[in-house]
């Protein structure tokens, strides 16, 4: 587990976190070896100081699909609660560019049923490529 300095809601004071990270492919094979050898999970964690959870865990992973590579973190891209409505909501932004974030998600609700805040609708259309842009007279419209 490593460990990151991150900023705090309080701007002069930092936080210490602890972020989960895979541990490296040659520990995760010492592991799976000692397995097939015969030795318990627990010896295992503890000769290569790892929490026995984590031996366990990749010992079953092993046995299950021969395979001692970390599992890939996070949500599936694509999925979520917005997943589905994607192209309506780029189809909506590129038909109106000027519309409000307030205005997306009062269409998508009455339009689809799915209540979502607004910054979640800019969060999505950001990752899609889209920004927004404001001309001299003050006016705003979506690009891409």
């Amino acid at each position: 587990m490593g460990f990151a300095v991150v900023e705090s809601l309080i701007p002069w004071r930092q936080e210490v976190v602890a972020i989960g990270k895979p541990i490296s492919s040659d520990l995760r094979e010492r592991i799976a070896r000692g397995g097939e050898a015969g030795q318990s999970r627990r010896a295992m964690a503890a000769r290569f100081e790892v929490a026995p959870s984590t031996a366990v865990r990749l010992q079953a992973r092993y046995a299950a699909t021969r395979s001692v590579a970390p599992a890939r973190q996070g949500r599936p891209a694509g999925s979520g609660k917005l997943g589905p409505y994607r192209e309506a909501i780029i189809g909506k932004v590129k038909d109106k560019p000027d519309i409000t974030m307030p205005d997306l998600a009062l269409w998508l609700e009455s339009e689809h049923g799915v209540s979502v805040d607004p910054s979640n609708l800019s969060k999505l259309l950001c990752r899609q490529g889209f920004t927004y842009k404001k001309t001299a007279a003050g006016l705003g419209a979506r690009t891409q």
